[in-house]
């Protein structure tokens, strides 16, 4: 299986990271905490897309994924994250365009990269950390006869419900923090239509298997 999304999920929102170790739940426990249950909710369908792969393929994985990971992810926050400043001054027309090749980019890259299954399951924190409106559910991912690899998920409320703005990689590298300076570069030199054209195309190589 590859783990290719590892390296590209990565500012650190370390100040909502505990430092005393609280033993995991196992994930097969749903948790009562409201922002967690999300996280159980989008792993449990991860989980059961790779169990798929084979038989879905990289479209079929990318079409069972969608509508979870758009329940899950509060696409405009992260997109404005990842780019920056220059977000709020695009026009809207830019905005909403970035937004939609970002979230298609994202799935993606969960279709593209999590392909096979062979026992690998989640564990999670049932520690809670909240900061503000801000709360962090901290997850394992535990892979037979491989290290396993931390996924902390930064959420806030959205209309009634906990979204995901941010991913931690391993425990604290934040995954807007990472492509901030990448985004905006692109803008810099070309454009949103740069960045828009640039996001699909990674999207459209990712669904294609290169």
């Amino acid at each position: 299986m590859r783990f290719r999304l590892i390296a590209r999920l990565c500012a650190s929102l370390a100040y909502l990271i505990v430092a005393a170790t609280v033993a995991t739940a196992a994930a097969d426990a749903p948790p009562a905490d409201a922002a967690a249950k999300q996280i159980f909710a989008f792993h449990d369908a991860l989980l059961d897309s790779m169990k798929q792969a084979k038989q879905l393929g990289v479209t079929g994985r990318y079409n069972k994924l969608k509508p979870v990971i758009e329940r899950t992810f509060d696409f405009n926050a992260m997109t404005s994250a990842a780019v920056g400043s220059n977000f709020a001054t695009l026009p809207s027309s830019d905005q909403k365009a970035l937004v939609e090749a970002f979230e298609r980019m994202t799935i993606a890259s969960y279709a593209h990269n999590f392909d096979g299954y062979s026992g690998e399951r989640f564990t999670m924190d049932p520690n809670v950390p909240a900061r503000g409106d801000h709360k962090l559910v901290q997850t394992t991912l535990v892979v037979p006869n491989d290290k396993p690899h931390a996924f902390n998920y930064v959420l806030h409320p959205v209309g009634g419900t906990w979204k995901v703005i941010d991913i931690l990689l391993e425990g604290y590298v934040s995954q807007a923090a990472t492509k901030r300076s990448d985004f905006s570069a692109t803008i810099a030199r070309g454009g949103a239509k740069a960045l828009i054209a640039r996001l699909n195309s990674i999207s459209d190589g990712l669904l294609a298997g290169a």
